[in-house]
């Protein structure tokens, strides 16, 4: 089964998601900070990421993601956040903000596993 790695600093949302994939079947791996999260990547090489948008900083999600396509990684990326909520932008994917898909926080496990899904498998096509 796929390997996914969960970046956030929110512990709650950290359990939770683990808790919803490890339940389908996924292993998961976390980190609750931006540098942790870098090298879980580099450690463990997973086949999609979920990277929160505010962590340390407000704007630490969008900065790993850079670094991660600066550095060739084009692992999947769904990217958490609550920042459209807070501050009434929404988001997209963009060179600036390269990720994959996006998802509003709170999120439910149904939609959480279909997103997931979605990109696991259109990374198995690729």
């Amino acid at each position: 089964m796929a390997l996914i790695a969960i970046i956030d600093d929110d512990p709650d949302i950290l359990d939770a998601s683990t808790l919803v994939l490890e339940s389908k079947g996924y292993e998961v791996v976390t980190a609750s900070n931006p540098k942790d999260g870098y090298a879980i990547v580099f450690k463990h090489n997973p086949d999609l990421i979920i990277l929160d948008v505010m962590m340390d900083e407000p704007d630490d999600g969008f900065f790993l993601a850079q670094k991660f396509r600066r550095e060739k990684i084009q692992t999947p990326i769904i990217m958490y956040t609550s920042v459209s909520k807070t501050i009434g932008m929404d988001y997209g994917a963009s060179e600036m903000v390269p990720v994959d898909d996006f998802v509003e926080k709170p999120i439910t496990p149904d939609e959480l596993i279909r997103k997931v899904e979605k990109l696991l498998v259109n990374q198995v096509k690729e």
